[in-house]
């Protein structure tokens, strides 16, 4: 039995937050681990990337849902939701878990730090998500532009 595209969308989602908040729930409690190139300790983010308008913390609790709405709105009315329930669940489920972590903590819990050769900003998987559903449905719509253009000739 195939799942439809609203379980896959669903699952995604719900799997993305519940893994990054039971990952973020072991930080909080105190696990660090760390090497010569990556650590895995907690950072606290009133920001967003880069701990930019980390100033602004209670603005981002309000401009921030709305732009997950806006996001929502756009991909269910273009279609992506239907057609790439992997990728756009793979954004959602990251966003709504930082906005959660800002919710529910005043601040997003990060956890992976790279410093092999050089500084990295310190990242959790939610990040992760959103940059791999970003590259995810770039390429699912440059191949689906490819594939109708060859469809044409």
């Amino acid at each position: 039995m195939k799942l439809p595209w609203w379980g896959v969308l669903g699952l995604v989602v719900g799997g993305t937050i519940a893994i990054d908040q039971g990952i973020k729930l072991l930080f909080l409690e105190g696990f660090r681990w760390e090497s010569q190139c990556i650590s895995l300790i907690l950072a606290r983010n009133k920001g967003v990337a880069f701990s930019l308008f980390h100033q602004w913390s209670f603005i981002l609790k309000l401009i921030l849902p709305l732009l997950i709405g806006v996001f929502i709105y756009f991909f269910h009315k273009e279609g992506f939701l239907k057609r790439y329930p992997i990728a756009t669940g793979l954004l959602l489920g990251g966003g709504i878990s930082n906005l959660l972590d800002r919710y529910l903590r005043g601040e997003v819990i990060d956890y992976v730090y790279w410093h092999c050769g050089f500084n990295f900003a310190i990242f959790n998987l939610a990040d992760v998500c959103i940059d791999l559903g970003v590259g995810l449905l770039l390429l699912q719509l440059f191949y689906r532009s490819w594939k109708l253009k060859k469809l044409k000739q």
